[in-house]
């Protein structure tokens, strides 16, 4: 888990910048995907705009987290000799066998990280599945350039790292983008989203497409405002924040901790209480995770169980998903669906 901690700690100053651009990026990009929506379907529904605006997003969110930060002064890293790129498609090997975990971190976050490209693209844009992965192609291939020539010679030489095993990676990513709208599509239709009930026996997928949403909120609550006033700070001159007793780290881990913490109880645990089983991202895909009615003590105790999943899941023992999977294959339920 810390390892995980320390890898994504990496790129929050990434995301806050990402934020600051993303007002003035939203304002050139986001009403041409508009357009272009209305266009296609002659009308808009405002989860079509929040799509977009999200979708503006997420390309300044690549910029900022493959270009980001940028060098500055006349010596250091990419300055005085640059970064020697990788062309070998099976480095990752060697990777793996000197950075052990760090290196399988960086491996599964350039594949989930293109992964919503592939879903706008599938979803959002209706791209089909040839044309989602040559997107995904040509953008993971042109931010691999913009590295390997220093910002297209903004640069004298390369500060990040060119590397032929991330245009694989973030291939595969935005064709298992893809195939997740696919899947979703067979369960609510694109347009048909807002028409329908909400269920309570969702599927697998749109359980999945649900949390990961959730999460996303999660994760959104948990680093964005504390990059976002650290960053303020930098620049204002006075430096990282830090409590007192604590290194900028260790208030950094605190506070985002503590925020990630307070985002996931609100999000999985009160709004749905208050809300018949819908989280946010069920509420987005129209469904509950309550598959029926119970009295107060086994809603409790359902609550507790399903939260208790969560958590093992995502915190502790992650290799739990494929019996997770493998018993709603056979029972069509979750584990803490059979509470009465």
């Amino acid at each position: 888990m810390g390892a995980i901690k320390h890898f994504l700690g990496n790129y929050s100053e990434n995301f806050a910048a990402a934020l600051l651009l993303w007002p003035l990026a939203s304002l050139m990009l986001t009403l041409p995907i508009l357009a272009y929506l209305y266009h296609r379907d002659g009308r808009l529904r405002f989860g079509t705009f929040v799509g977009a605006y999200l979708t503006v997003l997420y390309v300044v969110g690549i910029g900022c987290f493959t270009l980001y930060p940028l060098p500055s002064g006349d010596t250091g890293l990419g300055i005085t000799r640059g970064v020697a790129p990788n062309f070998n498609p099976l480095n990752f090997v060697n990777d793996i066998a000197k950075d052990g975990l760090r290196a399988v971190f960086q491996l599964v976050f350039n594949v989930v990280f293109f992964m919503p490209l592939g879903f706008i693209g599938g979803r959002l844009l209706r791209l089909r599945f040839a044309a989602t992965v040559l997107l995904g192609l040509a953008t993971s291939v042109l931010v691999e350039t913009a590295q390997l020539t220093g910002l297209f010679g903004l640069y004298p030489y390369a500060y990040r790292c060119c590397d032929v095993d991330d245009v694989l990676t973030n291939t595969l990513g935005a064709a298992l983008g893809w195939l997740c709208a696919a899947l979703l599509g067979r369960v609510v239709p694109p347009g048909k989203l807002a028409d329908a009930e909400p269920t309570d026996r969702p599927g697998f997928v749109r359980r999945c497409v649900a949390l990961w949403i959730d999460l996303a909120i999660v994760w959104l609550v948990a680093v964005v405002p504390y990059s976002a006033v650290a960053l303020g700070m930098e620049f204002a001159g006075w430096g990282q924040p830090a409590l007192p007793g604590l290194t900028a780290g260790q208030t950094a881990a605190l506070v985002i901790d503590g925020s990630a913490v307070a985002a996931l109880v609100m999000v999985e645990l009160v709004i749905p209480w208050r809300h018949g089983g819908s989280t946010p991202g069920g509420s987005f895909v129209r469904m509950t995770f309550e598959t029926h009615p119970r009295t107060p003590g086994h809603r409790a105790l359902f609550y507790a169980a399903r939260a208790a999943t969560l958590v093992a899941v995502l915190w502790e023992w992650p290799w739990l998903i494929p019996f997770l999977l493998l018993f709603y294959l056979v029972k069509r339920e979750m584990p803490y669906d059979l509470i009465p």
